[in-house]
């Protein structure tokens, strides 16, 4: 058997608006989480109990994604401004004033 090899390079990654999108689902599952709040007797009765508990998990762990993708585009941010000024101050240390 071969070992595969690839053919083609592999295409750039795609950048959007990602802390957009991470707030703008955590909103939503917090949301989510809201609105099943009223039925909690109903989910209980029915065994479907952990619909509520999911939502308030993902909402939990979006606020973990905020907080990590605000920090990688922060981070980008930086890299590129580092990069197009790097012929100026290429002896200088990130975050440093003079």
């Amino acid at each position: 058997m071969a070992k595969w090899t690839p053919k083609h390079e592999a295409p750039e990654p795609l950048e959007g608006p990602v802390v957009a999108t991470i707030t703008g689902g955590t909103i939503l599952w917090f949301v989510l989480f809201l609105v099943q709040l009223p039925f909690y007797g109903w989910f209980d009765d029915h065994g479907h109990l952990w619909w509520v508990w999911t939502c308030l998990a993902g909402g939990g762990l979006g606020l973990i994604g905020i907080w990590y993708v605000r920090g990688r585009d922060a981070a980008l941010k930086r890299a590129a401004a580092a990069q197009t000024g790097s012929g100026e101050t290429s002896g200088d240390t990130p975050g440093a004033t003079a």
